[in-house]
């Protein structure tokens, strides 16, 4: 009698051989997620900077943020929000952080100092008074950049 198909043995050798390709395989598509993830976070940057200098620009030097335009008055993120959204004037919406999928913002005083790094909870970190606005993710990118820095 004439046996078909594969011994115990020649399975576990192909198992073993896609094993060891998937492990090699898998962290370079994880590197590649990583790289796509900071080329958006460096577009969403850009983007959010331009919408800040762009209003700005048509609202007398004053930066989005400060209630009614005065910068008297303490900034917030629902202003924020409200002044370069709600109208689709200048964002359709604030862009997700690609690192942790949320779309707040953690506002920064007039007098209060930028944070040196990340701080959890957030998708950016803004403060009005210098227009500086930063992602909120710490790690670097394969340059060495750090994310807080873009």
């Amino acid at each position: 009698m004439k046996k078909c198909g594969f011994s115990i043995a020649e399975l576990l050798i192909v198992v073993a051989i896609l094993g060891i390709m998937a492990a090699i395989v898998v962290p370079q598509f994880q590197s590649q997620s990583t790289c796509a993830k900071g080329a958006v976070a460096k577009d969403s940057v850009r983007i959010l900077r331009a919408a800040i200098e762009l209003y700005t620009a048509q609202h007398s030097g004053i930066p989005p943020g400060y209630e009614n335009d005065d910068p008297q008055t303490a900034p917030t993120s629902a202003i924020f929000h409200d002044q370069l959204v709600l109208n689709r004037t200048y964002l359709a919406r604030i862009p997700k952080n690609p690192f942790n999928n949320l779309r707040n913002i953690r506002m920064i005083g007039n007098n209060e100092a930028f944070p040196p790094d990340a701080v959890d909870g957030y998708a950016w970190i803004y403060q009005a008074a210098t227009k500086t606005i930063r992602l909120n993710w710490p790690g670097s990118d394969s340059s060495g950049v750090r994310y807080f820095d873009y």
